[in-house]
């Protein structure tokens, strides 16, 4: 377990909607901000072709119709996440002649450094776009905070970082760029969020909460997990205020929701070939509210 926060600085970050929460964490590897030092060792608990099932929607009560709709969701088969070839949404790399191309070359434009920075830039992209837009916070029912919005980069940084593993070195690179875009944004959200004075020791806190959590998702995926680990985990990393398990009696429609999406995603990005990853030319799973009103005649 982490140890707890600053009070003085956990109470200031509550004011603006981050409330403090404990995660479990491997404090060996959280010496350096680089995503390269812990893939090994995640490496080692996290890929599996079949992940844990997540529990359908329990049975023997009434739900009302938006817990019918929720419990619906994210049950159809997994398929890959790349987009389309003639996809208005694609970002292609620009395709210069004649002498520009000979100066961009000069300059390392075509490098393999410089094609990994932009492609970890519009994985980013994807990333911020499904975590920012009001759809999953109306689907899950999350009230948009500083900390669910960081809850809920993580679980989709997890997801795209542990896809590039799967590319071996390359891909544990590209990660690095990826994982260095993250913390230059979430510097900026902290400091819009009220943190401008101890600016650096609440990044180091939320490198730890990071890794914790990249761990925990890690785990809770791998084939030794049990059914409910990754609910749990949501919960805690998510749902949960004060980071504690999920209680027995507790499983709220909303976590097995997530949990489904998540273990959907994870699977999705499995089938998602290498220059969709590595371009960033894939797009999660659209999340929105359904629209239960009939339409309204007009006469």
């Amino acid at each position: 377990m982490l140890s707890r926060w600053s009070s003085r600085a956990a109470t200031h970050l509550t004011r603006h909607g981050f409330r403090q929460t404990q995660h479990p964490c491997n404090h060996g590897i959280l010496a350096g901000r680089s995503f390269a030092k812990v893939a090994p060792a995640a490496a080692a608990v996290t890929t599996t072709k079949n992940p844990p099932s997540v529990d359908s929607p329990s049975k023997g009560r009434f739900p009302d119709k938006s817990e019918t709709i929720l419990n619906a969701m994210f049950l159809s088969k997994p398929c890959s996440l790349a987009l389309a070839p003639n996809s208005p949404l694609r970002v292609e790399e620009p395709k210069y002649e004649g002498i520009r191309r000979v100066i961009l070359k000069l300059l390392l434009f075509y490098s393999k450094q410089s094609r990994f920075i932009r492609g970890a830039n519009v994985i980013y992209d994807r990333i911020i776009s499904q975590v920012d837009k009001p759809g999953i916070y109306a689907v899950f029912r999350l009230e948009k905070t500083f900390k669910t919005t960081f809850s809920l980069l993580i679980l989709h940084m997890w997801l795209c970082l542990r896809r590039l593993k799967e590319e071996g070195k390359e891909g544990v690179e590209l990660g690095q760029y990826l994982y260095e875009i993250y913390n230059h944004d979430l510097e900026i959200r902290v400091s819009k969020a009220g943190v401008n004075l101890l600016l650096t020791r609440w990044m180091k806190e939320l490198e730890k909460i990071f890794y914790g959590n990249i761990l925990a998702y890690d785990k809770a995926m791998s084939q030794e997990s049990k059914q409910d680990d990754l609910q749990n985990v949501i919960w805690r990393n998510v749902f949960s205020d004060d980071g504690l398990k999920m209680p027995n009696d507790a499983s709220p429609n909303e976590v097995k929701a997530m949990a489904r999406y998540a273990c959907r995603e994870f699977t999705c990005l499995s089938l998602t070939d290498k220059e969709a990853m590595f371009s960033g030319n894939f797009m999660f799973t659209r999340l929105e509210v359904p629209n239960t009103r009939k339409p309204v005649k007009h006469t």
